[in-house]
């Protein structure tokens, strides 16, 4: 079943359970693969449907956009909001891939700096095009750079 199907199919159950935050955030994902897929079908087909890994970025996209809210929120004083976003980002991540650890993570980077021969903050540019296409979906750019920078010897 795809991530689309997956996510109209809560929806419903959702709504027949009558969770009115749940079917909110549901249709708010499902309105985003829509609004991607419309514009993909500019250049690939009116017929062109979404495919997983499309699905996937789209959410990661939307769920940094969450994370970045909650941070705001909070620099704000604004708890009422902050619990409103992480109650969202949690279904979000529902759908999409395990998060990587921390040491995940790191193992993942020391692999890629060995593999683009990395050795100063410098080659951070390098890894990361290697990295990121790995932990697509399961780790944040920031967090991903974060960690490459220090194991680069630059933070």
């Amino acid at each position: 079943m795809s991530l689309r199907q997956r996510i109209t199919d809560d929806l419903t159950a959702a709504m027949k359970r009558g969770a009115r935050d749940r079917v909110a955030t549901l249709r708010m994902l499902k309105a985003r693969l829509q609004e991607a897929e419309v514009a993909l079908r500019a250049s690939k087909g009116l017929a062109y449907q979404l495919t997983d890994p499309e699905a996937i970025q789209v959410l990661s996209s939307y769920a940094k956009q969450r994370r970045d809210s909650i941070e705001s929120f909070r620099r704000a004083g604004r708890t009422d909001l902050v619990a409103r976003e992480e109650a969202e980002l949690a279904i979000v991540r529902e759908y999409l891939p395990r998060a990587l650890d921390a040491e995940e993570l790191r193992r993942l980077a020391r692999e890629a700096i060995a593999e683009a021969g990395a050795a100063t903050p410098r080659d951070v540019g390098r890894v990361m095009k290697l990295l990121m296409p790995r932990v697509k979906g399961a780790a944040d750019g920031t967090e991903v750079n974060r960690v490459v920078t220090e194991l680069l010897g630059g933070g």
